[in-house]
């Protein structure tokens, strides 16, 4: 399939830096988890791995950067649309309820019930021939 290469009007180019980030938090902020990710992957120089991509498949870095700055940006949303709001609603609830009671049965009873939803899910993956593909 062939498009074209030109952006929509609605699509302008813009400038970002790529610029590493050694920011402080408190001990309970609860982002403290993905802030140390943002400083320990600030360390990786992103561009050698994209120029690498581009250079092979002939593609501008831009377009390249682009993709997978919006691939990972809307990946929540896309594994919403993937697993189902009603089992994520689902596994939501199992989550909520054990935090609600606060107890380590509750939580290990959650943890059974979303392994189960997720085992359930597995099915195809580990049998591709389950559903008769």
């Amino acid at each position: 399939m062939t498009q074209n290469s030109d952006s929509p009007a609605s699509f302008e180019s813009q400038t970002l830096v790529l610029k590493p980030w050694r920011g402080s938090w408190d001990i309970d902020d609860p982002d403290a988890n993905f802030k140390e990710e943002v400083v320990a992957y600030g360390l990786l120089d992103p561009l050698e791995t994209l120029n690498g991509l581009a250079d092979s498949l002939d593609i501008p870095i831009g377009a390249l950067a682009r993709y997978v700055l919006a691939k990972w940006a809307t990946g929540g949303s896309e594994g919403m649309l993937h697993l189902g709001s009603s089992t994520v609603q689902r596994m939501h609830d199992a989550c909520r309820k054990a935090e609600e009671a606060d107890t380590d049965n509750a939580r290990l009873a959650a943890y059974n019930e979303v392994k189960q939803m997720i085992d359930w899910l597995y099915v195809p993956i580990e049998d591709p021939e389950v559903y008769g593909n």
